[in-house]
């Protein structure tokens, strides 16, 4: 948002410079992006946070200026006494729920033309262009209070009355309601929105935009001001659905101050007179269901726990009171009540914010954290595992050189078809979204591959041949039995989505000329990343076994086991996979790789032991047995492990091979194996000994033989 600093002073006798009221405004929280000097002016480029609707004007940045600054605020003049009480008009609310005030006034006689240049100049300054001295004065108190307004002409609204409805509730369900707006467009209008009707037709899209048959022209001589309060969701639902953004309906949305709409309406009249002429006629205040402030129940305690700031009750009953808080005592605690322009302000921790804001965050001293060494600590240090193995896997991937990317919670079932997973899989079994912006991302994602997918389709298209990505976020899987509880939809006891933090990666590369030969397939590249993450991890006992996803290739797949159970994938993308993707290139190559991280938390949870570095030498074995070509190398390593030796150091398979000199349906295993002795040089029949023990036991388990 815009703020001209001129502006600022005529609310509040600011002495600092435009440098040092920046710098405050940062420190409150409404970061001061960058500094624009124009003329003698200076413009502020405030990045007002979306729950902060309160400061989206003039008077909001000023309010909180006042309270940093311990300054009276002073608001415009807006107080005027109409001129005749006679007032020819109907207000009619069908809608109580998405309108609960509309208010409005009537000026006649008046002469619409240009604004004066004083007018003109702050618009320009705000980034709205002038239109005619009624229009802007409507801009300039959106501006200046915060509140949206919109001027009809009076003589184009039929039997001078005002509905306040949907189209469903005017013209029955189902009926087709067409309008065009002020830029002259035509627009379908969905049946839950929310329009401002005459006595025939719709005049105005509430809270968004006026129509082309009733606005302001060079012609108008009489007007009616409309100020109102508008339900915020209903507004974001019709902005959305209609793709219009306008000033009004963005303050709209984020919940405008339903008590400030008078003096919004009253200082637009004002003004309107000062530059337009005219008479101003009574008000009309349609109201409902008043405002009831809420009160919140703070503990003196909690606050003091919290922000460790040893704030006194006068020194937190004198902030609050600066921001336009009301508090009330009552014991150990007080009941804290929000300003109505304050929305955002709906619990003890939002409370407890404002304090630290008004306290000063540049004030919040730094303290280290408390650190200690000993067996007390080690439950504390267990219970943060989970984060400390986030950032492990982070610092690994980032480090084989992968880029870390994060995308939106969604997916559509049009991911699933795509990866081609079968209706009885638990990932089909996806929340469903009630409001979707889009039906791509209509369901919350149940595998992190879908959105990884869709980055690999959109680098390629931007031409980029070879990339690493990875992500790490929650999946949600719905219906799952240990997580029974309500809904939030008043349906008591139905399953609630049990949410898992996943790690998906992907590696793309096209097959392209190169001087240098990389023989290593891209599938053996991954699997090397991934195992010197879980040497970083410290976890040793895990396998990979022939994978069965229906969305990886047969032959270069496998699934991750730790401790006997799977706990993801690792695989070349499947060709028909590539081909539904609608990839662009030629042999591309695309490995993807997804774990659930949580799975790691039992394995990953232990004490680091170091050992010396061995004093006698090791001897090292080779041995290769044919073996049946289904035989995964798994289960073979897995067998070399059970062997009962301490004298066994380490396995490693180093070859598989198929073809000349080995019979059809059969395979070669080659593998060697390390011996060492802790307290001795060993001898070569001891080892010739045990290694032939060893293959014997291999053949028995593999049914194979040994190659000569």
């Amino acid at each position: 948002m815009r703020v001209p600093f001129e502006w600022l002073k005529e609310f509040l006798p600011l002495g600092a410079s435009p440098e040092e009221v920046a710098r405050k405004l940062t420190m409150v929280g409404l970061e001061v992006e960058a500094l624009e000097r124009t003329g003698e002016d200076v413009i502020f480029e405030v990045n007002v946070t979306p729950n902060r609707a309160d400061c989206l004007s003039i008077v909001g940045i000023a309010r909180e200026l006042a309270a940093a600054y311990g300054l009276k605020l002073t608001l415009p003049e807006h107080d005027i006494v109409a001129e005749t009480g006679e007032l020819d008009f109907n207000v009619d609310i069908l809608d109580t729920s998405l309108c609960r005030r509309y208010a409005g006034r009537i000026v006649k006689n008046l002469t619409v033309g240009p604004s004066p240049e004083w007018m003109k100049s702050r618009l320009e300054k705000c980034g709205i262009r002038s239109i005619n001295n009624v229009v802007d004065v409507t801009n300039y108190v959106l501006l200046e209070l915060g509140h949206p307004l919109h001027a009809f002409d009076l003589e184009t609204i039929r039997d001078h009355c005002i509905r306040v409805g949907t189209p469903a509730m005017i013209r029955g369900e189902g009926a087709q309601v067409t309008f065009t707006t002020l830029e002259g467009k035509e627009r379908a209008i969905p049946g839950e929105a929310l329009l401002i009707w005459d006595a025939e037709e719709p005049v105005a899209i509430a809270g968004i935009m006026g129509g082309r048959e009733t606005e302001v022209s060079e012609t108008t001589r009489n007007i009616f001001i409309e100020s109102a309060y508008f339900d915020p969701v209903s507004v974001r639902k019709t902005s959305r659905a209609l793709g219009l953004k306008t000033e009004s309906s963005y303050r709209f949305e984020r919940g405008t101050d339903i008590r400030m709409l008078k003096k919004a309406l009253d200082r637009a009249a004002f003004l309107m007179k000062k530059i337009a002429g005219g008479t101003i006629y009574g008000k009309i205040d349609i109201y409902p269901k008043k405002y009831t402030p809420a009160g919140i129940r703070m503990q003196y305690e909690r606050v003091e726990r919290v922000l460790g700031l040893g704030m006194s009750r006068e020194e937190i009953s004198r902030s609050l009171a600066a921001l336009g808080f009301t508090l009330e005592e009552s014991g150990d605690s007080a009941i804290v009540t929000p300003p109505a322009y304050r929305t955002d302000v709906t619990r003890d921790a939002d409370i407890m914010e404002e304090l630290a804001r008004s306290y000063g965050y540049d004030r919040i001293p730094a303290v280290l954290p408390k650190a200690t060494l000993g067996e007390e600590d080690r439950e504390s240090f267990r219970k943060s595992a989970g984060e400390r193995i986030g950032n492990t896997l982070k610092e690994s991937f980032l480090k084989s050189g992968f880029t870390e990317v994060i995308n939106y919670s969604f997916m559509g079932v049009q991911d699933l078809e795509i990866l081609g997973i079968p209706a009885d899989d638990r990932r089909t079994r996806a929340v469903q979204i009630q409001n979707p912006l889009k039906v791509e991302d209509s369901l919350m994602r149940t595998a992190l591959l879908p959105s990884l997918l869709r980055n690999v389709v959109h680098n390629v298209a931007h031409d980029n041949r070879e990339f690493r990505l990875f992500e790490t976020a929650k999946v949600f899987l719905d219906g799952h039995p240990s997580c029974r509880g309500g809904t939030g939809n008043g349906r008591s006891g139905a399953l609630l989505p049990e949410e898992r933090k996943h790690l998906a990666a992907v590696s793309y590369r096209e097959r392209t000329r190169s001087l240098y030969r990389e023989d290593t397939p891209d599938f053996f590249v991954v699997k090397g990343v991934f195992e010197a993450v879980l040497g970083d991890l410290k976890i040793a006992n895990c396998t990979f076994v022939r994978s069965s996803e229906p969305f990886l290739h047969p032959g270069q797949s496998a699934d991750i086991l730790i401790g006997g159970t799977k706990i993801g994938y690792i695989g070349s993308l499947s060709p028909v996979v590539v081909e539904r993707l609608a990839i662009k290139a030629q042999k591309p190559s695309i490995v993807v790789i997804e774990f659930d991280t949580e799975a790691l938390l039992p394995f990953a949870v232990q004490d680091v032991r170091y050992k010396p570095l061995p004093k006698y030498p090791s001897i090292e074995r080779d041995t290769a047995l044919i073996v049946d070509a289904d035989l995964e190398a798994s289960a073979v390593m897995q067998w070399l492990r059970e062997y009962p030796s301490d004298l066994i150091e380490g396995t490693v398979l180093f070859d598989v091979y198929q073809g000349k000199n080995i019979p059809a349906g059969k395979k070669s295993l080659a593998f060697t194996v390390r011996y060492r002795a802790v307290d001795r040089t060993l001898r070569e029949e001891e080892i010739d000994s045990l290694h032939s023990s060893l293959v014997e036991y291999m053949r028995e388990k593999t049914k194979g033989e040994v190659r000569s």
